[in-house]
């Protein structure tokens, strides 16, 4: 670590790990579900007044870590508990728009090793409506939760995906922006997870380098020309972090990217500038865990532009010309066995024709489930962004009546236990709780049907 990143930043870093093991607990409020408003005016949930994440517009210290199982907000979506030295998406962004020379308004992104969604869900809070977001995770289990996760937030321009980064070569030239946050040895988590120290040895130091050039090398001809990719990892090393970069650098015809004014910032702490331009938080310097990130350029011609393009989708045959619960004029829905899926209009061919590229596990809005005639909504309907939108202007679609629910009812729902709403109407019911969509009930009047999915039940006890 000395050879890495100098004497004095690993003194700090071993008097933080020794006075102050596991650090402090933050979050990222959901801008589309009331963002930090909503957060400030609970923050009774945790423990007092919120500090702001220097880096980060929407991340926020907690004064002390709650049990966020047992708080509705959470499952909702409306905020997402991440170490905040990962909230460097949002700088990463910025300084690529500023140095872009494309458009903003149309992007193709990819997150690469998105599990369980941190940065996926910082991202889609920066993008514009008309960019489309790839979250990928190889490990088939964590591609669930990743999914979940996605669909808790609510977007609806993205698709959750489960592929090694070498699959990704058919898709030549297509991204704008990659992510890569590369399974690394760890060291900049021994403070928070101590496990991970009994993990660490040399020899696995040098299996991560290795398995994260082959990352690299695997996903670099997906990236368009004139596109960036942001490299990643929660350690300390020079071989997995600037050992890399200089492998981008030299091997791959990578351009670095300056992050301006963001090395050495006082508001920020003390964020280390890296010998070949990357970007290192150690703690003890910074409020936050071990993370190093750069950021580089494809070489292109001025002004080039992808060659790739989409070719023209024909939709599935049972494309549906009517949905009661979202507007027409903004989607597409199509039938996937039973299940209704919606996709935004001017994204819906592009994700068409991602579905025959790569293994999908999520895409566009799991909307509702087809019984004869009828509709059930799908919990994931209830959580989207569309739907926040709704509640917020007060016009939920016919068919669909909201009841607010107070804590205890919003985890009884959650927890799949008896909740019976006195007084509300019959049929489908959106629960909302503090003003966010929490699921949906069918109301039968002396009991409620839950269609929350039971993978998501809270599964420890909801008693006070």
């Amino acid at each position: 670590m000395e050879a890495s990143v100098g004497k004095e930043a690993s003194d700090l870093f071993v008097g933080q790990y020794n006075d102050a093991a596991g650090g402090v607990t933050s979050v990222r409020s959901n801008p589309k579900k009331g963002g930090d408003t909503l957060l400030l005016e609970n923050d009774e949930l945790f423990g007092g007044p919120l500090r702001r994440v220097a880096w980060c517009s929407n991340g926020h210290y907690l004064a002390q870590r709650p049990l966020f199982t047992l708080d509705p907000l959470f499952h909702a979506g409306a905020y997402y508990v991440q170490e905040a030295s990962s909230m460097f998406s949002e700088v990463a962004m910025k300084a690529i728009m500023e140095d872009a020379a494309w458009d903003e308004g149309k992007l193709r992104l990819l997150d690469l090793c998105a599990a369980p969604g941190g940065k996926s869900t910082h991202i889609l809070s920066l993008l514009g409506k008309d960019s489309l977001l790839v979250s990928n995770e190889v490990i088939k289990s964590r591609s669930v939760v990743l999914a979940d996760n996605i669909a808790k937030w609510g977007s609806h321009n993205v698709v959750v995906s489960n592929n090694d980064p070498r699959d990704f070569k058919s898709l030549s030239e297509y991204f704008n922006i990659i992510f890569v946050d590369a399974p690394c040895s760890g060291e900049g988590m021994f403070r928070k997870e101590p496990e991970t120290v009994n993990e660490w040895s040399m020899a696995n130091v040098e299996l991560c380098a290795a398995r994260q050039r082959r990352i690299l090398q695997d996903i670099w001809p997906s990236l368009a020309p004139g596109g960036y990719l942001v490299y990643s990892t929660c350690t300390f090393n020079h071989f997995e972090n600037d050992g890399n970069l200089e492998f981008l650098i030299n091997e791959m015809g990578a351009e670095p990217v300056d992050v301006a004014g963001f090395a050495g910032n006082s508001e920020y702490g003390n964020i280390l500038k890296t010998s070949h331009g990357g970007f290192q938080f150690v703690p003890g310097m910074v409020e936050g865990e071990g993370q190093f990130f750069a950021i580089v350029k494809k070489s292109t011609l001025c002004g080039e532009k992808s060659r790739f393009r989409i070719p023209g989708m024909k939709p599935s045959g049972n494309l549906l010309k009517k949905f009661p619960y979202l507007p027409l004029q903004e989607y597409d829905f199509e039938l996937k066995g039973d299940m209704v899926k919606a996709y935004p209009k001017g994204l819906a061919n592009e994700i068409r024709f991602l579905e025959t590229k790569l293994k999908i596990v999520s895409s566009g809005v799991a909307a509702a489930i087809q019984k004869g005639r009828d509709f059930i909504p799908h919990a994931d309907l209830a959580l989207s962004e569309a739907f926040s939108e709704m509640i917020s202007q007060g016009k939920l679609p016919e068919g669909i009546n909201a009841v607010e629910v107070s804590r205890d009812d919003a985890l009884k729902f959650l927890a799949k236990e008896p909740l019976v709403l006195s007084g509300a109407p019959l049929g489908y019911i959106l629960l909302i709780y503090k003003g966010v969509g929490l699921g949906f009930v069918k109301n039968l009047g002396n009991r409620t049907n839950n269609l929350l999915p039971m993978a998501r039940r809270i599964r420890m006890s909801i008693a006070k």
